[in-house]
């Protein structure tokens, strides 16, 4: 059959035609690196074990792994819903990607897979996440620093658990995130009904107890904005030898213990004439507290006036340091979430069954895992502190025509490609010879 020509305006003399035989080109060539790097690290094939199975072998024609990992690179590769996969199936690079040579599985079948998911593949996913977490360090860090903090998932239909949060005016899941460093620890998703810090506390006792299997000299600190301040869970941290930087909610008794700083740093404002700002570190106990604690105030005096913070500290330290270089370090742990709402579908939670939703943020935060473990390699380079979405745009969606044949599957990419020599690096790292 000859194929259907098209005819656009000319340039300049030259006549324009087009034609569907170019043969099979995919956009995602890019997904054969996080092939391998999932390849280094299993993360797929040990997700693919935390589900069972309860299809009868003979009439699979899905294998599970297959699926999951068609799950996690559609994801990467920018594709947030089931139904993508219709068209997605086809493609000849996922196709490579998850180690199949066939049409792979569809949306219907994929939605099956998640709606099999029960809180107990939910709880063997999370401590594979923190199994891989170890396994990163060759040896046990002097101190690890466990960021602590919640976000907002809207949603629009009638999924189970939606209420009304009338701190972000909208009906939503309230989903919770633990980070060290740029590692993803938790991703819990959480009714929108209660406080920032609910099974916090639960959810740091049993990372504690799992870190010190290992790491039993480890210093662990605990951090967190002032919706996880509570003096029990603080009172557990005391108990347990395990330190905490957490933010305070400022009243009038924190205000009094600060009247003669705040003085200060006033007047240096009204005679600079600019903003001002210093820190107070004081001793303080609430009626709730068996002991005093110490309080660091960030004290600050600018054109709309004062503007005091507060924070809690286990330990003694410099107050600068103390807030400026480790408290206000956990704001690089928002950009860290961000990866995951905007640009990997965390936010995807539209199914009528509360473990789908909370599997979909796990895929969501597999997918970020593997761009991590791809970042390892990018260090000293333009790549090393992008985006996932910025990642994705010049290392995943990378056009090319994919030839295959009984001895070899050709993945022909343009010479035009602008990051050709650094794809050309990253395939050195990923596949040594």
């Amino acid at each position: 059959m000859v194929p259907e020509k098209l005819t656009f305006s000319p340039l300049s003399r030259r006549q324009i035609e087009a034609d569907f035989s170019g043969g099979h080109i995919t956009s995602d060539a890019g997904l054969l690196l996080l092939r391998e790097v999932d390849n280094q690290h299993q993360l797929t094939q040990r997700l693919a074990t935390v589900l069972d199975d309860a299809r009868n072998p003979v009439l699979v024609r899905h294998k599970l792994q297959t699926m999951i990992r068609q799950r996690v690179f559609g994801v990467a590769a920018g594709y947030e819903d089931l139904n993508d996969h219709e068209t997605l199936r086809a493609d000849q690079a996922l196709q490579t990607a998850t180690g199949e040579a066939a049409i792979l599985a569809g949306k219907s079948t994929l939605c099956r897979m998640e709606q099999r998911v029960d809180r107990q593949a939910v709880v063997k996913a999370h401590e594979l996440l923190w199994h891989h977490f170890i396994e990163q360090h060759d040896a046990p860090p002097k101190e690890i620093v466990l960021d602590f903090d919640g976000t907002d998932v809207p949603v629009h239909g009638d999924q189970p658990g939606k209420f009304f949060n009338a701190y972000y005016d909208h009906h939503c899941y309230f989903p919770l995130y633990v980070f060290c460093g740029r590692h993803l620890l938790v991703n819990y998703l959480r009714t929108s009904n209660r406080s920032d810090s609910r099974h916090s506390w639960a959810i740091l006792a049993l990372l504690v107890k799992f870190i010190r299997q290992y790491w039993t000299n480890t210093r662990i600190v605990f951090r967190g904005d002032s919706g996880f301040y509570r003096p029990r869970l603080l009172s557990w941290c005391d108990r347990n030898n395990v330190d905490y930087l957490v933010g305070l909610s400022k009243n009038s008794r924190l205000l009094k213990e600060v009247d003669v700083p705040s003085m200060l740093v006033r007047k240096a404002h009204n005679e600079l004439g600019e903003k001002v700002c210093a820190t107070y570190r004081f001793q303080y106990q609430a009626h709730t507290w068996k002991h005093p604690r110490w309080v660091i105030a960030r004290l600050e005096e600018g054109e709309l006036g004062a503007n005091p913070r507060f924070i809690l500290s286990s330990r003694y330290d410099d107050g600068v340091k103390l807030y400026y270089e480790q408290y206000c370090a956990r704001g690089d742990m928002e950009n860290r979430i961000k990866d995951q709402q905007l640009c990997l579908f965390a936010d995807r939670t539209s199914s009528t069954r509360w473990w789908t939703n909370q599997w979909r943020l796990l895929l969501s935060g597999f997918a970020y895992t593997l761009f991590e473990r791809l970042r390892a390699h990018l260090k000293k380079t333009p790549f090393e502190r992008m985006s996932a979405s910025n990642l994705r745009l010049k290392l995943i969606k990378v056009g090319a025509v994919i030839i295959r044949n009984t001895r070899r599957i050709r993945v022909l990419m343009s010479d035009a490609y602008p990051y050709k020599d650094e794809l050309s690096d990253l395939v050195r790292q990923l596949v040594p010879e």
